[in-house]
């Protein structure tokens, strides 16, 4: 599976588009993503969106394990989404998603932060994983993809406290918003209607998320 196609996949649902592609900045080797690691806490990570920035320069790398890539390349999710290839799947969508989403902030001078980016990542990991069981499978299977992601989450054990709420409100604020996804508009059949949502909510900025979630939950 290519990731540039996780990438198109993603643009044109949110209808935004940069002029990067994604595969042009991902490396496998695990001792280039330690050393280009310049967060305060680096960790040990199968997935990692790697930001540093110069002034108005910002430059960007997206460390995936090889065994990610050789997985999708073996049993591609786009034919068909499994047991055996789900984690990896959300592992390489949460890569892209945190590229596409920087680097289409970045070039409107927009800030992101952590957790604007976590939370985004879970959304698109839930309208994507249910994309597409419901094209290969022919049956809605969104309740099922909500309740993997969002019922009961598991968090690393090697999270520091402030990481560790940051990961635990994306997963919240997003399981709201999907739960909202979920209950007016896939199981009302208003598809069409949930992608200008969708738009709408990309664009907003951390408060403006979560004040809208607050909103479509009250």
């Amino acid at each position: 599976m290519r990731l540039n196609v996780l990438q198109q996949m993603l643009e044109g649902l949110y209808h935004v588009e940069v002029e990067y592609a994604v595969e042009d900045f991902v490396i496998t080797d695990p001792d280039i993503a330690r050393r280009l690691d310049e967060s305060l806490t680096p960790r040990e990570n199968r997935e990692k969106l790697l930001v540093s920035q110069d002034g108005d320069e910002v430059r960007l790398a997206l460390y995936l394990d090889s065994s990610i890539l050789g997985c999708l390349e073996e049993d591609c999710p786009l034919d068909e989404l499994h047991r055996d290839n789900f984690e990896d799947f959300l592992l390489a969508l949460e890569g892209v998603s945190h590229f596409l989403y920087m680097s289409w902030n970045a070039s409107r001078d927009r800030g992101v932060t952590l957790l604007e980016l976590e939370l985004q990542a879970e959304v698109d990991k839930y309208v994507l994983a249910s994309s597409l069981f419901s094209r290969q499978r022919k049956t809605r299977s969104s309740e099922r993809v909500w309740r993997c992601l969002f019922d009961s989450p598991v968090f690393d054990q090697t999270l520091d406290g402030e990481s560790r709420t940051r990961y635990a409100d994306a997963s919240h604020y997003a399981g709201r918003f999907c739960f909202n996804l979920e209950n007016s508009y896939l199981k009302q059949r208003r598809e069409a209607e949930m992608v200008t949502e969708l738009r709408k909510f990309y664009r907003l900025s951390q408060a403006g998320k979560i004040s809208h979630i607050h909103s479509v939950m009250a």
